[in-house]
């Protein structure tokens, strides 16, 4: 079965699986095994990097990674430059970070693609992609 859908998973929900976090692994593990029952879960190079810390090597996370069924997928130019913009929106409401944070990255890739985000860390995403949908606890 080939599923048309996909949804973007955040670093935190594989962090919590990676990490057994004792809070968050149940409802993140859950979560990806019912979400992986519809969709085509997804990741890009900022979850990548984000997540990389817990292995080894590249290799050993791309294995993982595939045990999992998550695809890696590229950030067009298009959502690096909205990123600037959702930056640009955040410094304007006294953000005091000097350089765009992961979770512009990853919030603009899933609403650039149409698809639903991962994540239960939903602060930023709800106040600069407040369209977008949210997979959350």
């Amino acid at each position: 079965m080939t599923k048309s859908k996909q949804s973007l998973v955040d670093s935190c929900v594989l962090l919590d699986v990676f990490n057994d976090d004792k809070d968050w692994f149940e409802w993140s593990s859950a979560t990806l095994f019912k979400m992986a029952s519809e969709y085509e879960l997804v990741i890009n190079i900022i979850v990548f990097t984000e997540i990389a810390l817990n292995f080894n090597s590249h290799k050993q996370l791309e294995n993982e990674l595939g045990l999992l069924g998550i695809k890696m997928l590229e950030i067009p130019n298009e959502v690096a430059f909205n990123v600037s913009r959702t930056f640009k929106q955040y410094r304007k409401n006294k953000g005091n970070k000097t350089s765009p944070m992961p979770d512009f990255y990853i919030g603009e890739h899933a609403k650039h693609l149409g698809i639903p985000l991962i994540t239960r860390d939903t602060a930023r995403y709800k106040t600069y992609q407040p369209k977008l949908k949210l997979v959350c606890p």
